[in-house]
């Protein structure tokens, strides 16, 4: 139960992130950047006071701790420009369809054969995210270049999502600590970040000191706390099930958008809420095979 708590708790701080850069008054890669670097010293702090020294990079972790801040930079570039292109559903639920490529990758590279039970949850995780996206397509101007865009770039975070879940289910599998974990790949993932955003030609600082809280929102809540929530579940939990299990994310994203920013949602799109809660019942009871 601790790890299924912390799973969905994370999942609800990471749901107020596309809120946090809808609202931001810098551009999405620099939103993307601030996100990490501000996080950065808060991680450091939290993971020497927990060790005090004891804890030392393993030789062997580092080529896996460049692939999940290499994922994890991509995964943040295209998602925040995703939120800017198109809805605070669509660029959610289509960036966690990750399940379907974690799983895929499980099976394929691990033979982890997903059992019939798990199969059925995701396979409802996916109508219910259907349900959504139609649902938000149709109550917008969905079909213009620029939404479908978002969405393409939606399904692109998506591929770099499920590579960020799968190496940090391999570091911690191999027994990297979460904060260190967490340290270590936001470090790499703000220096990746940081000529990206210098080269993009958007505003890169705030002008007010709320503009500041809300990045810092964006980095203590959603990334340092949801992120090492998530990182720390990962440890306990099979991959694929985590992937359709932060499928919460999206119902939980299109909840607040629709009370902080005004978007409205349908009854088409609360039936595939519904259907997304229920696959991931299901996927928790077929998650042993998986």
């Amino acid at each position: 139960m601790p790890a299924l708590t912390a799973l969905f708790t994370g999942a609800v701080f990471i749901a107020l992130s596309p809120i946090w850069v809808r609202v931001s008054e810098v551009g999405p890669t620099a939103s993307a950047f601030w996100r990490v670097l501000l996080a950065v010293p808060l991680l450091w702090a939290l993971f020497f006071f927990n060790s005090r020294g004891r804890a030392s990079l393993e030789k062997s972790q580092f080529i896996p701790l460049l692939a999940a801040g290499m994922a994890f930079a991509g995964d943040l570039a295209f998602w925040h420009w995703s939120i800017q292109y198109t809805s605070v559903a669509n660029s959610t639920l289509l960036a966690n369809l990750a399940s379907i490529f974690v799983t895929l990758a499980a099976w394929v590279l691990w033979r982890q054969r997903p059992s019939a039970l798990f199969l059925a949850g995701l396979a409802a995780a996916l109508l219910g995210t259907g349900l959504l996206v139609q649902a938000s397509i149709a109550g917008s101007a969905g079909t213009s270049p620029t939404a479908l865009l978002g969405d393409g770039l939606g399904v692109v975070t998506a591929m770099f999502y499920a590579w960020y879940l799968l190496s940090v289910k391999g570091l911690r599998d191999r027994g990297a600590a979460t904060l260190q974990l967490m340290a270590v790949t936001t470090t790499i993932t703000a220096v990746i970040l940081l000529p990206v955003a210098l080269v993009s030609g958007e505003p890169l600082l705030p002008q007010t000191a709320a503009g500041w809280l809300k990045l810092l929102g964006l980095a203590w809540i959603s990334h340092a706390a949801g992120q090492g929530l998530i990182a720390f579940a990962l440890a306990q939990l099979p991959a694929a099930f985590s992937a359709v299990g932060l499928l919460l994310q999206p119902v939980i994203a299109a909840g607040f958008a629709w009370l902080l920013l005004s978007e409205s949602l349908s009854v088409l799109q609360c039936a595939g809420g519904a259907v997304v809660l229920f696959s991931i019942y299901l996927a928790h009871r077929g998650r042993t095979n998986a």
